[in-house]
């Protein structure tokens, strides 16, 4: 799905985490600041200046006052971004919750649990020393 969502709207894998991440602070009432994002992307100020940057040059974020902060900025995704976004993932995920939504109670038990035991198998992978 992320690939054909950064395919469609021609952006790489940190520029639509970086959108994904200021429409869902948008829908839940939350500033980001540079330094927010940074922070989620796990990226230098620098490489986030860039970023920003590129974003507000495609028209997919803007570089607003911080509400109570005079001094500060905040970055917000267009009413254009989330549009696009709706319109790309929306029917795609119609199509997946009718899928979801098709199986008999026995079946959905049987791939929660698959899912969840995947999920435990995954959690317990020890992070490689570095």
């Amino acid at each position: 799905m992320r690939r054909r969502t950064r395919d469609s709207m021609r952006m790489g894998e940190t520029d639509l985490l970086a959108v994904r991440y200021l429409l869902s602070a948008q829908r839940a009432g939350r500033a980001v600041s540079p330094k927010d994002l940074a922070a989620y992307l796990k990226i230098s100020s620098a490489s986030t200046t860039i970023l920003i940057d590129r974003l507000v040059k495609s028209g997919h974020v803007q570089r607003q006052p911080h509400p109570t902060d005079r001094r500060a900025l905040i970055i917000v995704a267009t009413s254009e971004t989330d549009a696009e976004v709706r319109a790309t993932l929306g029917p795609m995920h119609k199509r997946m919750m009718g899928i979801a939504e098709s199986l008999s109670p026995t079946d959905a038990a049987i791939v929660a649990s698959f899912l969840e035991r995947i999920r435990d198998a995954v959690d317990a992978v020890e992070p490689s020393a570095e």
